[in-house]
C-alpha cells in the first residue's frame, strides 16, 4: 500500500521574516517622526494597522523593535567606516579615517535623522547588544590598525598592543558613543584631526 502524497501547505499571507521586516520599515518611519521615548507600542499598532497582540508575536517589546533598528543604523556607520578604512594600506591613514569617518557618520545622523538618533543614544546608555556589538567592532578595528601599524614599522613596539589599543578607543570615545557625541558635536571635525595626530605621534616608534 501505498501513502498519498502531500499536499503543501495552504499559502497563509507573507512570511514571518516580511512581517517583521514591515514592522521595522514601519517603526522606523513612526520613530523617526515622532520620537522612540514617546511612542508605545499602541500607538505604533495603530499606525501599521496591526493589533498590538500581532506586532508582541514577533517582537516581545518596544526595545526589541528599537534594537533591531539601531543596529541597522549602526551597521551603516561601520560600513561606511569599514570602507573607508579599506582605501588605504598605511596604518596611520587607516587611523585618520577611521576617526574622521565615525565622526562624520555619526554626525550626519544626528542632524538628519534626529530622532532616530536618540535610539541609537539610548542603546548607548543602556548597553543594548547592538551598542555593545558596535564598541566591539571600533575596538577591534582600533586594534587590528594598530598592530599593522606595528607590523610595517610605522608604530612603537613597547607598550602592550592592548593597552595601546584601549588607550586609542578611550581618546576616540567621546567622539564616536552616540550618547557622548551629542554633547560634544561643536568643533567635533577639528577636534578629531587635532586629536589623530596627538595619538599618531605617542604611536611614533
Amino acid at each position: 500500500m501505498h501513502s498519498a502524497p502531500s499536499s503543501p501547505p495552504p499559502v497563509r499571507g507573507p512570511s514571518d521574516h516580511d512581517v517583521r521586516d514591515q514592522i521595522v520599515e514601519a517603526a522606523t518611519e513612526y520613530f523617526g517622526r515622532y520620537g522612540y521615548e514617546k511612542t508605545t507600542v499602541s500607538d505604533l499598532a495603530k499606525a501599521i494597522g496591526f493589533s498590538k497582540a500581532y506586532i508582541y508575536k514577533f517582537f516581545e517589546s518596544k526595545q526589541a523593535i528599537g534594537e533591531v533598528i539601531c543596529a541597522n543604523r549602526l551597521h551603516t556607520i561601520m560600513a561606511a567606516v569599514d570602507e573607508a578604512v579599506g582605501t588605504t594600506a598605511s596604518a596611520p591613514e587607516k587611523l585618520r579615517r577611521m576617526f574622521k569617518t565615525l565622526v562624520e557618520a555619526g554626525s550626519e545622523l544626528f542632524f538628519n535623522d534626529r530622532k532616530l538618533w536618540d535610539i541609537a543614544a539610548t542603546s548607548a546608555g543602556e548597553m543594548w547588544p547592538s551598542a555593545r556589538a558596535y564598541d566591539e567592532h571600533v575596538r577591534a578595528l582600533v586594534t587590528r590598525i594598530v598592530r599593522d601599524g606595528r607590523e610595517a614599522g610605522d608604530f612603537e613596539r613597547k607598550t602592550p598592543l592592548d593597552e595601546t589599543a584601549d588607550a586609542i578607543y578611550l581618546v576616540m570615545r567621546p567622539y564616536v558613543n552616540p550618547l557622548l557625541l551629542q554633547h560634544n558635536l561643536s568643533g567635533a571635525a577639528q577636534a578629531t584631526r587635532q586629536l589623530s595626530s596627538l595619538v599618531l605621534r605617542s604611536l611614533a616608534p
